[in-house]
């Protein structure tokens, strides 16, 4: 299929500007807040700011409630950002559309961004907010035994590290994830989707390699599973999963991988391919009608497992 045609529109009108990676990270973070600045804020019932314990201080959450009631779904999520650009600004309608859409509790976590913080500081950021999440549900409002971790992108990622994590060293119940075009892998070698889908989709392969030339302390980083969850050994034991992937993604490659080592080691997978959609298209959701329908399609999957 053809790109959607606002996509494929925004990518015409965008072509002449210059390569993500010619710009710093501050540079794209502010342009990045400005691109976001025409996302719908729907409104949600109460929205709150805390700061959390963290592994190196205080950590920022975002916390997003359905209404007054308690005993609803809690999520804890991460977004996107190539482990370097995004906030919960960027964000914050996606998160407000999670709530609605899935009546649940959103906790959208702060963590550190690199170059400033490198791997595994993000890591560590967000297992730490999803253990203060469930030792807070009652208080949040949220069910501690109907958990849920999601994460777009760079957030997918660190969403299943912290699934592994907590299986293997202990944390809160968690129920299902929710993984939206995720980074999976170091990409050492380069999968056929960077080169096929590498440039003109938005997402270029430059980029992601910029992206993790700032992660990572060095290349032998990217050989650890909690940076590339694609390499683990183990994925037996994680929660029900559902993975979003785009045909226009150099990503697309490594979420189709990991989604088969999810089936291999019997886990409760579920794949949806979008092939009109590119990298990044959950975060147009209130302008792009089919990401409002990976929304719906998404939230109807996460009531039937909770």
């Amino acid at each position: 299929m053809p790109l959607h045609p606002k996509i494929q529109r925004a990518l015409e009108k965008n072509a002449r500007l210059p390569p993500m990676e010619s710009f710093s990270p501050a540079e794209i973070r502010a342009g990045e807040m400005a691109a976001y600045a025409a996302v719908p804020r729907r409104e949600v019932a109460h929205v709150e700011d805390r700061l959390i314990a963290g592994p190196r201080g205080e950590l920022k959450v975002r916390i997003y409630r359905p209404d007054a009631e308690g005993g609803h779904p809690l999520m804890t999520f991460f977004h996107g950002s190539g482990f370097v650009i995004c906030s919960l600004d960027t964000h914050d309608g996606l998160c407000r559309q999670l709530c609605a859409c899935a009546g649940a509790v959103v906790v959208s976590v702060d963590y550190a961004l690199a170059p400033e913080n490198k791997f595994p500081a993000a890591v560590d950021d967000c297992l730490a907010a999803v253990r203060w999440s469930g030792e807070h549900a009652p208080d949040l409002g949220g069910d501690r035994l109907r958990h849920v971790l999601a994460g777009d992108s760079a957030g997918g990622a660190l969403a299943l590290v912290t699934a592994m994590r907590i299986r293997d060293e202990g944390g809160p119940p968690i129920k299902a994830q929710i993984l939206m075009y995720p980074v999976a892998d170091y990409p050492d070698p380069e999968p056929p989707s960077y080169r096929e889908r590498g440039t003109g989709c938005g997402l270029t392969a430059a980029a992601m390699h910029y992206f993790w030339g700032h992660y990572l302390r060095d290349r032998a980083d990217g050989e650890h599973p909690h940076a590339s969850p694609l390499r683990a050994t183990d994925f037996t034991r994680l929660p029900a999963t559902y993975v979003m992937i785009a045909e226009y993604d150099p990503l697309r490659d490594e979420g189709e991988r990991l989604v088969d080592k999810l089936v291999a080691a019997g886990i409760d997978t579920t794949c949806v391919r979008y092939a009109d959609m590119n990298h990044g298209f959950m975060s147009w959701v209130g302008i792009i009608d089919r990401s409002a329908e990976a929304l719906q399609a998404a939230c109807e999957w996460l009531a039937s497992r909770l």
